[in-house]
């Protein structure tokens, strides 16, 4: 385990690492874990990739967003990921933002970058970043 890993322990007293506090986001006061949403998402059989990320939101502080990559040939919409997700995950982890796209921001040394991520979405939503 590193400095800043998040664990979790069962009913059954083992550990797992389940993320990284930096990954977490916190919408309206709820701990939200990008991870569990992430590898929900990965069930669609539509989705080939998932990534979910947290964009600045004056009422919740953050809120919840999906960038998406489909399987080849493969089609699906907003609405329809939306009602995949009812009723399976809590509402409060349902993204309010969805982007498809061909590919992630990479480093050269293939990791995504959700810090880029984030620049790009509030961009391209307009959003505003809150002064502290």
């Amino acid at each position: 385990m590193h400095t800043g890993d998040l664990a979790v322990m069962d009913e059954d007293g083992y550990v797992s690492i389940v993320g990284r506090i930096k990954d977490m986001l916190i919408r309206g006061g709820e701990n939200i874990y990008p991870r569990e949403i992430e590898e929900f998402l990965h069930t669609h059989p539509a989705v080939s990739d998932v990534q979910v990320i947290g964009v600045p939101d004056e009422r919740y502080g953050e809120e919840v967003m999906a960038w998406i990559r489909l399987r080849d040939g493969a089609h699906t919409s907003q609405s329809e990921l939306e009602t995949f997700c009812r009723g399976r995950i809590a509402t409060y982890k349902i993204p309010r933002y969805w982007k498809f796209v061909e590919e992630f921001p990479m480093t050269v040394t293939g990791k995504v970058q959700k810090f880029r991520m984030r620049e790009l979405a509030i961009g391209d939503l307009g959003l505003h970043v809150p002064v502290r």
